[in-house]
């Protein structure tokens, strides 16, 4: 759809990231000690957990910390209003995964190529502004395709354009999970979390969380979506990243720290090309809904071994 801001393309953004970097990737999604091939740079068979691109936006090449807000408005897009970056969360993000990270990026020029699909004013609630975003080498390969969308809260009745509804992909009614992960989080995983490259404050003091309604802290949309992205992985592909062509989740709650996520998962008999589609859903255990829409493309393998 087109419209204010769509088609705008920011200057293409060189990344980069080292072993270490992945390794505490891993670490902060819940990898576990069986799973020694994301986690020991020494395993023959080393590798990088596929949904490491969609950190590389906010790390870009630091290695040291940076202002997260403002990095975010730096880049401001033409023919909208300059929107808050202290009051936005994450929407929906789909990921396909085209080549296998290499462990490090030395020897290689990276970058990521991101353009706006749309920015779309919700009224009173808020703008959503939703982008591609390409992780390739420079005049090579390209590695993975996301589509994402953020929710500038409250900053909406600028008199853009509505959008479209977003497609549903519903778990099967009556259907008791395939599947069944949980993760225990502590009040610390968004303080580890956040090494990663990704320093809104939001998810480490109270206060913008208290300003923006939340009560306090909350963790990164980001970090549920990618535990949830490993549970699925772990639980169903035997750990190995050959084995999910696509991931996707709508962001539909937040999370505090301490809470335990639980993520349900079913197969709906939909195969193509040798990948079964998953449907899924996360949630804090007694409470809400925090991913919803999931779907997910895997070849599921019955062994529990791993790499």
């Amino acid at each position: 759809m087109a419209g204010p801001g769509a088609g705008f393309e920011y200057p293409p953004q060189e990344v980069s990231w080292l072993k270490r970097d992945v390794l505490l990737f891993a670490n902060s999604i819940g990898c576990t000690a069986d799973e020694l091939h994301f986690l020991f740079e020494l395993h023959p068979n080393f590798q990088v957990f596929p949904t490491y691109s969609v950190i590389l936006p906010f790390k870009q090449t630091d290695q040291e910390v940076i202002d997260f807000y403002a990095r975010q408005g730096a880049t401001p897009i033409p023919g909208v209003p300059k929107f808050d970056s202290r009051r936005v969360v994450d929407g929906q993000r789909s990921i396909q995964f085209l080549k296998a990270l290499p462990p490090t990026s030395q020897g290689k020029n990276f970058e990521l190529r991101t353009k706006i699909i749309g920015i779309y004013d919700k009224g009173k609630a808020g703008t959503v502004v939703e982008q591609e975003t390409v992780l390739a080498e420079r005049g090579g390969d390209v590695y993975t395709k996301a589509v994402g969308s953020a929710f500038f809260i409250g900053q909406g009745n600028w008199g853009g354009p509505k959008g479209s509804s977003t497609v549903n992909f519903p778990p099967p009614e009556g259907k008791k999970p395939d599947a069944v992960y949980t993760l225990q989080t502590t009040p610390e995983s968004a303080l580890l979390y956040r090494l990663n490259g990704d320093y809104n404050p939001l998810h480490a003091t109270p206060k913008p969380g208290q300003k923006m309604g939340f009560g306090g802290t909350i963790m990164h949309g980001l970090f549920s979506w990618n535990t949830t992205c490993h549970g699925l992985l772990q639980t169903l592909g035997g750990s190995d990243p050959a084995n999910m062509k696509e991931f996707q989740a709508r962001f539909a709650a937040p999370v505090k720290p301490g809470d335990k996520l639980i993520t349900e998962m079913w197969k709906i008999g939909n195969i193509k090309d040798g990948w079964e589609e998953i449907r899924f859903v996360t949630r804090v255990e007694g409470g809400k809904v925090v991913l919803s829409n999931g779907r997910a493309w895997m070849r599921c393998v019955s062994s529990k071994s791993k790499l």
